[in-house]
């Protein structure tokens, strides 16, 4: 089958290289340095989903139309990416892997004749240099709508390459994962591993602030947090409710699903690259749904100021100036 993958970074081209090994037509959009390697020779890719080369079509825009179309850009990048491709995307199945909670919502209005399906990926996936992906941690991809059709169908297609699962509760997904995510914006702050940030006291303490924001914020919107790698809703919302130094055993628990493998996190993987983070649609999406109800995420919103901060100066900070900054 002929797929197009638009964004082919640590997930996207972990995907494109996957479903390329497995014959199908793959055609994948990149820019910059990232083109010109994969142009040149192909993608790369090595750690828990084995050591290969694939070969796939590569350009700033799709050059044909895909029979199925994902969408895995960072969630800042998406609408201008699918409007680029919009002639070619509009009218296919469109499966869009991404962060944040406006995955579904900010497509459909711009390819109305197109099902589009979310979906979540829970495997940790390092842009090591141009044409280059590392897959640190292996792990599951979620996909939103359960028995509907689309869903079914890229299942079919993606599960036969990476294991792949339906959810029923997509925005309850969502949410879970944004819990997930928040190991990414300290590493952007402190240019360390999110290992090496669950390992260090203090940075440890203000993750697990961070992440109790999610949860009550999440539960006082009316979420049902969906159970992804083990995080039920009825344990989020122990996690929630635990003095604090006996909720920190779950950012500890993360760190040991990681692995050894240092796990630089996707923000500070933007930062390296010198490209925008999406910590508005991670920690920001959590201070964004306090605020429509008239509620505050002190510690959300320090997070994002200080990931801002950084992406400005290009200077990290150490562990007790992060403490400082966040009381």
């Amino acid at each position: 089958m002929r797929i197009g993958v638009i964004g082919a970074g640590a997930i996207g081209g972990a995907i494109a290289a996957l479903l390329a090994r497995d014959g199908h037509d793959v055609e994948v959009t990149a820019r910059g340095e990232n083109l010109r390697a994969i142009q040149d020779g192909g993608i790369r890719l090595t750690g828990g989903w084995g050591n290969f080369n694939a070969t796939v079509g590569a350009a700033e825009t799709l050059a044909h139309s895909p029979g199925l179309a994902i969408v895995a850009t960072k969630a800042q990048d998406a609408r201008a990416a699918i409007l680029a491709n919009g002639r070619l995307l509009n009218g296919i199945p469109v499966v869009v892997v991404q962060n944040g909670l406006e995955s579904i919502a900010g497509t459909k209005p711009l390819l109305p004749r197109s099902d589009i399906v979310g979906a979540l990926a829970m495997y940790a996936s390092s842009l090591v240099e141009p044409g280059h992906i590392a897959i640190t941690t292996t792990g599951t991809t979620y996909i939103g709508g359960g028995s509907d059709l689309p869903a079914r169908y890229a299942i079919s297609i993606l599960n036969d390459v990476m294991p792949t699962e339906p959810t029923f509760n997509f925005e309850g997904a969502q949410w879970t994962k944004l819990l997930v995510n928040q190991v990414n914006a300290l590493p952007a702050i402190t240019g360390l591993s999110v290992q090496e940030v669950i390992a260090d006291p203090a940075l440890r303490r203000i993750l697990t602030r961070s992440m109790r924001e999610n949860v009550r914020i999440g539960l006082a919107s009316g979420i049902h947090f969906a159970p992804l790698q083990g995080l039920s809703a009825t344990r989020l919302r122990l996690f929630l409710r635990a003095p604090l130094p006996l909720a920190e055993s779950l950012p500890k628990l993360m760190a040991r699903r990681m692995g050894s493998v240092p796990n630089p996190g996707s923000t500070l993987q933007s930062l390296r690259r010198e490209r925008l983070t999406e910590v508005d649609y991670l920690n920001g999406a959590v201070v964004a749904a306090a605020t429509k109800m008239g509620r505050t995420a002190p510690v959300n919103a320090a997070i994002v100021e200080l990931v801002h901060e950084v992406e400005k100066s290009r200077v990290f900070l150490t562990p007790e100036q992060v403490a400082e900054r966040i009381s």
